[in-house]
């Protein structure tokens, strides 16, 4: 229980700082031991602009690890971002280190064009 509330109280400490508007979105990351998932939020209005997962169709045909999986949930929110015109985001690696899978899913975003 001790590690489930050092990684919450991470979470909050990050969240306190990062804030995601219109043309510039919250891309938070959410990293289960065996998926990952990625959005793109809007925290004025409170709504997901667009999200990515490990579970999608097209990334869970490909065969490779859990890291070169998250690479291609990078490069498919980016797509994604890139479609509805935004070019720039805040990322927010939801109280995880930034190593491994979210590392992969970062470095898959900027190659496709994101910017954070």
């Amino acid at each position: 229980m001790e590690k489930i509330n050092k990684k919450n109280k991470i979470r909050f400490r990050i969240r306190k700082k990062i804030v995601g508007a219109d043309k510039k979105p919250r891309l938070s990351v959410f990293r289960s031991n065996s998926d990952i998932y990625a959005q793109l939020i809007d925290d004025g209005d409170g709504k997901t602009l667009a999200s990515a997962s490990s579970r999608d169709k097209d990334i869970l045909a490909q065969k490779g690890t859990k890291i070169d999986k998250s690479k291609l949930v990078g490069n498919a929110i980016a797509r994604k971002a890139t479609s509805l015109g935004i070019e720039t985001c805040v990322f927010d690696r939801g109280g995880n280190l930034y190593h491994g899978r979210v590392k992969a899913l970062a470095d898959g975003a900027r190659e496709a064009g994101l910017k954070f």
